[in-house]
């Protein structure tokens, strides 16, 4: 399975003016830093682009069933599934364990989805959301496994590079890779290298790439509530083989370090997948060249601040 740069441009043409466009931040002097504030995104993450682009798609061609769409997931994918659902007048069916936490049901319903609880694990809320897709016709939908979800995600590279055409890297966390899938096929339309960053104990595509093939990884990290994938997707893999891309590894107390730092110096309260980005220039994971312009990625903020405020 493979992205192509096309699917990335089809997708920027179905949401741009229905998404907020990414605003850049300058992160250093020498304006060869730029911080890229994903996390300001509708929901709280770059996952409203994707989430977009999937029912807008399906809607366009007529593959809308009238149940809906249905997805397990109580965090960013959720969320996201949940609010372009209720902007496209769609009726969303969320799956969730009756473990999740009140504040993500009681947002989820904000955005009018029909939230079910299921069993005590993530595996249960999902076991119960493909049945009642199954059942109900609902389109299930994937919080990165799905070219519609990369390839909007994609939308945020053709963004970037607008606002800095002379940008020679991309530095982005990975999770299952749909925002990397999307971002490192843009990037490589344009020229531009990709960084995929993981977390030393969450390394489903480092590991994908060391193997040549989708393998499972260990899930143990600080920030695994985003980036905690067991396994990569055959579309990440397509491009981490196919395009301009390093993946680098950082331990979990850098990624901390990396948060706080940003909250500190710029009062930005960010989740741990997003300071995970950063962390792979302030351990010199990646090392930039002397004039090197690089762009970090900052893609959610869906977090608790208290452990910030000292």
């Amino acid at each position: 399975m493979e992205l192509s740069y096309s699917d990335v441009k089809a997708a920027a043409d179905r949401i741009t003016g229905h998404v907020r466009p990414v605003a850049i931040a300058r992160g250093d002097a020498s304006g060869e830093l730029w911080l890229a504030l994903e996390f300001m995104q509708h929901t709280g993450s770059f996952k409203a682009r994707g989430a977009r682009n999937f029912i807008q798609a399906h809607q366009d061609a007529g593959t809308l069933p009238d149940a809906g769409v249905t997805i397990a997931s109580g965090g960013n994918a959720g969320l996201a599934c949940a609010w372009a659902a209720r902007e496209q007048n769609v009726r969303a069916t969320v799956f969730l364990p009756t473990t999740a936490p009140m504040v993500k049901i009681e947002r989820l319903r904000g955005y009018g989805a029909d939230v079910r609880l299921v069993g005590t694990e993530y595996a249960d809320a999902l076991v119960a959301c493909r049945e009642f897709a199954d059942t109900s016709g609902a389109l299930l939908s994937h919080a990165y496994d799905n070219p519609y979800i990369a390839a909007g995600a994609g939308t945020l590279m053709v963004e970037i590079h607008h606002l800095l055409p002379r940008l020679d890297t991309v530095v982005v966390a990975v999770g299952g890779g749909g925002l990397f899938a999307g971002v490192a096929t843009a990037a490589g339309h344009f020229g531009v290298r990709t960084i995929a960053v993981e977390p030393q104990r969450c390394r489903a595509l480092h590991d994908a790439i060391q193997a040549g093939r989708i393998v499972d990884a260990p899930v143990d990290s600080v920030a695994a509530d985003s980036l905690g994938a067991r396994r990569a997707t055959e579309l990440a893999l397509h491009a981490a083989q196919n395009y301009d891309v390093t993946s680098v590894l950082v331990p979990d107390a850098d990624i901390i370090a990396a948060r706080m730092a940003l909250w500190q110096d710029r009062r930005l309260a960010v989740e741990h997948a997003a300071a995970t980005a950063l962390a792979a220039l302030t351990t010199n994971a990646y090392r930039p060249e002397p004039g090197e312009r690089v762009c970090v990625v900052l893609c959610g903020a869906n977090t608790d601040p208290a452990d910030l405020v000292r």
